[in-house]
């Protein structure tokens, strides 16, 4: 099985081609670039293309990350995945960023916990077995309420939000990296393993920080009113 990843979850804007069969990255591009991903991840769908010496209709799957994330980037990423779908006749999953995180920690007995830093005194987390297997639902938490299930959990810590959680824990020792980004052949793997089902939608976990001016939703209200 071939599959398509793409992730447009944070700074990277990312693509990869890969053979479920093998466990191999045919073709993988990466980009750090902050914002822009939707003048960008076509470009770098192509250049992965090109890496692989494949043609798009020879994929079977199409796997992206829905968030937690930048709202803007999740936005993008999804409605990519969802357009080559179909326009190629292929399935779409989704991959959380929390499990991709959690993926990609290396543990032996001891259960994870994927967080990531979503500012304002908050987290978004979710404890995952070492086999994957999610222990609790993915939820926007303060920072000690993150500290508290990861202790009921005597979970390890990553993500760009572990050195918070570990930091009130007084145990900086249980975080194993603060990444903020995933790795895009995890989110190949993952959406190989998943079943497709209903096509991929954004994970938000809670609204979004930018909001329109007061001003601009009256104006707007008035127009739509007439």
């Amino acid at each position: 099985m071939i599959i398509l990843a793409l992730d447009s979850s944070a700074s990277l804007c990312a693509a990869a081609f890969y053979d479920a069969t093998n466990g191999t990255a045919l073709g993988r591009v990466v980009e750090d670039i902050g914002r822009g991903h939707a003048e960008r991840m076509m470009a770098v769908i192509e250049a992965a293309r090109l890496e692989a010496g494949m043609a798009l209709k020879e994929i079977d799957r199409i796997a992206v990350t829905i968030g937690p994330g930048s709202f803007t980037g999740i936005r993008v990423g999804v409605a990519t995945a969802r357009g080559l779908a179909l326009a190629l006749g292929r399935p779409s999953v989704g991959v959380t960023t929390l499990e991709a995180l959690a993926a990609s920690a290396e543990t032996a007995n001891t259960a994870i916990m994927a967080v990531l830093d979503a500012r304002r005194d908050e987290v978004f987390a979710q404890v995952f077995a070492t086999d994957g297997t999610p222990l609790t639902d993915p939820a926007a938490l303060s920072v000690a309420g993150a500290a508290d299930l990861a202790a009921r959990h005597d979970a390890c810590l990553i993500g760009s939000g572990s050195p918070l959680v570990a930091s009130l824990m007084g145990q900086p020792e249980r975080v194993i990296s603060e990444a903020g980004t995933v790795e895009i052949v995890d989110v190949a793997r993952i959406g190989a393993e998943k079943t497709a089902s209903a096509p991929p939608a954004p994970l938000y976990l809670r609204s979004p920080d930018a909001k329109p001016q007061e001003a601009y939703l009256l104006a707007r209200q008035e127009r739509l009113a007439q």
